[in-house]
């Protein structure tokens, strides 16, 4: 299985009331598909899933299995925790109907390159699904090696990696240069999409993607078909764009942008997070609007 394309992280909207708003869940989900994603992820970080009670977490899913279904695209379920056996228990429920889960690497328990493979190995060998791990080192406080990646990547169950890095070094480099075969890589942040598109991506799982989806979309294909031209102009205004999104903690500013262009009841986020300022939100809307 070879995972490729842009594939929408879904947020949470909630309604007046504070719980799902099931229908705008199923209305983003459904957006997403008809500009040209790929697929959906359901339950990532975007979704704002440590806020997310056990049914509030199956709903999320039910919604998006459903959508997926439907429209023959892949769903990918986002699954994580801080040891191996919380972890398979959760990868134990999810959906059959998935293409892969989406799986943190260890956060807060700092286990090493060696216990993160182990940790992937016992993993891949149960999980009922095929497995993306997900590497973002800013948020789970462990660092993997271009050589780590690719080990843990040639693992049978392993079909790729969310590539969240926190930006483009030598370790970046290396890991493009000698690729598993059968391996993914899908962009997990957004202001560096075309540049590693560029160097050979598949694809992304894209926050920004919930607005301009087309765009991305277009930008994937320009590079896949080697418009060099092309994809330089879209990737610089999407990379604005990102950057704008992401100007306070995720997903606070593009719920702002949601809500603003009606697509979602409210803007509302759960504690820790805080609703984005209304600066953010505006400077988010007018290069959204500068796109077309």
């Amino acid at each position: 299985m070879t995972l490729r394309g842009i594939h929408v992280p879904l947020i949470t909207p909630f309604g007046p009331d504070g719980a799902i708003a099931a229908d705008a869940l199923a209305e983003l989900a459904n957006a997403a598909l008809d500009a040209g994603a790929a697929g959906l992820v359901a339950l990532g970080t975007t979704a704002e899933v440590a806020a997310l009670g056990v049914g509030e977490r199956t709903e999320v899913i039910d919604i998006c299995a459903r959508i997926c279904r439907e429209r023959d695209a892949s769903l990918i379920v986002g699954v994580g925790g801080s040891d191996t056996a919380s972890t398979l228990r959760a990868l134990e429920e999810v959906t059959p109907q998935a293409a892969a889960a989406l799986v943190t690497v260890p956060s807060f328990t700092r286990p090493g390159e060696a216990g993160v493979r182990a940790h992937f190995a016992h993993l891949a060998e149960h999980s009922p699904v095929p497995l993306v791990i997900y590497h973002i080192p800013y948020r789970t406080g462990q660092a993997l090696s271009a050589a780590a990646l690719r080990e843990i990547g040639a693992l049978p169950g392993i079909v790729g990696v969310k590539y969240a890095a926190g930006g483009i070094d030598a370790e970046t480099i290396g890991l493009f240069a000698d690729l598993p075969t059968d391996f993914s890589v899908l962009v997990g942040d957004d202001l560096y999409l075309s540049p590693l598109l560029a160097l050979g991506a598949h694809g992304g799982i894209l926050a920004s993607a919930h607005l301009a989806t087309s765009s991305f979309v277009a930008l994937h294909q320009a590079w896949q078909s080697g418009d060099i031209t092309r994809a330089r102009g879209i990737g610089n205004n999407l990379a604005r764009l990102a950057a704008a999104l992401f100007a306070e903690p995720n997903p606070t500013v593009i719920k702002g942008v949601l809500h603003a262009t009606g697509k979602i009841p409210t803007p509302d986020v759960r504690l820790p997070l805080l609703p984005a300022s209304h600066a953010s939100v505006d400077a988010a809307l007018k290069l959204l609007a500068d796109l077309g």
